[in-house]
């Protein structure tokens, strides 16, 4: 993987952000250490892709939030960090990635749309012939609706998320949006989540977004990982 100011030859520069949402409630403590397997490979899996098809990233960042849920326990409902450059931050964001523990959630519904609208509001490259800015959701969970007031009345809860899921919508990036804080054409989501709402709403209504149903207690398997990299890869 080369560095931010390398040039290629004449070839195109390859900007890669990839925000990576973890669910970390209770409910994941089967499958936690494969989520955390899983984004701990992500950035090696791709570079391999891009590879074998004659590219190289120029920029690679990672960045994760461990959502829980702050109708429950608002203290401990988002853990972040910022965006990492790869290969240099690779021991910063792998010691992140193994302190995370599954625990809390209170009821069902958990804090990922909060999740999304955090990713979503993310300092995002602009620079450099070609950007990908890519948002992974990991959960086994329905979300509580943006605008809760059992979340929105916390002292710890973000102000800058917006209060209606159609906001958040607005600033995704859709072609005509007027208040996008995502570059429309750099844009992808993949949801690792149940075939509910809002999941499956926003999965078929917001464009640029893969949808692989899960299910508690059940992993993220292989091929659904290469299909999430080689999606990546050919959109470059």
């Amino acid at each position: 993987m080369g560095t931010a100011g390398e040039e290629y030859h004449g070839n195109l520069q390859y900007a890669v952000d990839i925000v990576l949402c973890i669910d970390a409630t209770g409910s994941m403590r089967p499958v936690i250490e494969t989520v955390k397997e899983s984004a701990l490979s992500f950035h090696g899996r791709l570079d391999a892709v891009m590879g074998e098809k004659g590219k190289a990233i120029s920029q690679l960042r990672l960045k994760v939030i461990a959502f829980r849920n702050f109708c429950d326990e608002a203290d401990n409902a988002i853990q972040e960090t910022g965006f990492m450059v790869f290969p240099s931050q690779a021991e910063e964001f792998e010691k992140f990635i193994r302190q995370l523990e599954p625990y809390g959630g209170g009821d069902v519904p958990e804090s990922g749309v909060d999740a999304l609208a955090l990713a979503i509001n993310s300092p995002w490259e602009k620079g450099l012939d070609r950007r990908r800015h890519v948002i992974v959701i990991f959960t086994d969970a329905p979300a509580h609706p943006l605008g809760s007031p059992a979340a929105t009345s916390t002292q710890k809860y973000p102000r800058q998320i917006p209060r209606r899921m159609s906001d958040l919508f607005e600033q995704w990036g859709y072609a005509r949006s007027q208040t996008a804080v995502m570059e429309n054409s750099a844009t992808r989501l993949v949801l690792f989540a149940p075939d509910c709402e809002p999941w499956t709403g926003t999965a078929e209504e917001w464009n640029l977004t893969m949808h692989f149903p899960s299910r508690a207690g059940e992993g993220l398997e292989e091929f659904e990982m290469d299909q999430i990299i080689q999606t990546i890869a050919n959109s470059l």
